[in-house]
């Protein structure tokens, strides 16, 4: 993940300009992944479920076409090994090494 990943909702949610956020969803942008609902509107919900169901994955719809157990395994140790070296270089950096 990089900071272009969260572009979007670090100038939605920024703190310093919360009464100025616009969400990116509309109906003409059904893309836009950042949405705000009214009281009324999670309440109607099923057991009022914050399921961000407009944010898919489309490659994951259908499962037939899922990679193999052991490549998606790999994968996840890939990104575990790397989020463990990204904290190591962190804490390098917080303990001045």
């Amino acid at each position: 993940m990089a900071y272009q990943d969260l572009k979007d909702f670090i100038a939605c949610y920024n703190p310093r300009s919360r009464h100025q956020r616009k969400e990116t969803w509309t109906e003409d942008n059904p893309d836009g992944r950042w949405r705000r609902f009214s009281y009324d509107e999670i309440t109607a919900r099923d057991k009022t479920s914050l399921d961000i169901f407009w944010i898919r994955d489309e490659s994951l719809a259908d499962l037939d076409n899922l990679p193999d157990p052991d490549v998606l395994a790999e994968e996840i140790v890939e990104n575990l090994e790397a989020g463990a070296q990204s904290f190591r270089r962190i804490m390098e950096s917080i303990n001045g090494r």
